[in-house]
């Protein structure tokens, strides 16, 4: 571990986008950067270990309080992708990008239950909600909200 001790400070700039992958996963780097703004007392608007973190942990089959704890000890984004393929069940880069493929994929609009939710937050923007992905609209909206607050 390398002990580093800092992070983006999401109180003034967005997490990294769901999109952007560390070693094929996706929504990784975006929970690191929650998690670790969480640590270090920054964290601003964002939660960690919410619905978003968990569609990384339960696939992945790890706990956000393990993660947590390996952020917490200083893991770099490289010892937490060997974080996660050890002690996970993606260990494949077959399995792990077949899952990221799914997840950049993933559209709430598509399930009855998210479906209200998703086309209230997506109107704000004037996104086409059946058109839109989770990802998407999370990137319009990180955009946005700090675009608003300069």
């Amino acid at each position: 571990m390398n002990n580093d001790r800092t992070g983006k400070d999401l109180t003034k700039e967005a997490p990294r986008s769901p999109k952007t992958k560390l070693g094929g996963f996706v929504i990784l780097a975006r929970t690191l950067d929650k998690c670790r703004a969480m640590l270090w007392g920054n964290i601003g608007e964002y939660h960690f270990d919410c619905p978003l973190d968990n569609m990384l942990f339960g696939p992945a089959g790890v706990k956000g309080d393990d993660f947590k704890a390996q952020v917490e000890r200083g893991a770099s984004d490289e010892e937490m992708v060997a974080w996660m393929k050890a002690n996970g069940s993606l260990k494949t880069q077959e399995q792990i990008d077949a899952w990221s493929e799914g997840m950049m994929a993933a559209n709430p609009y598509e399930n009855p239950e998210k479906r209200d939710w998703f086309v209230e937050q997506v109107s704000v923007y004037k996104l086409d909600p059946a058109t839109t992905t989770l990802f998407d609209w999370l990137d319009v909206d990180d955009r946005e909200s700090y675009k608003q607050a300069a």
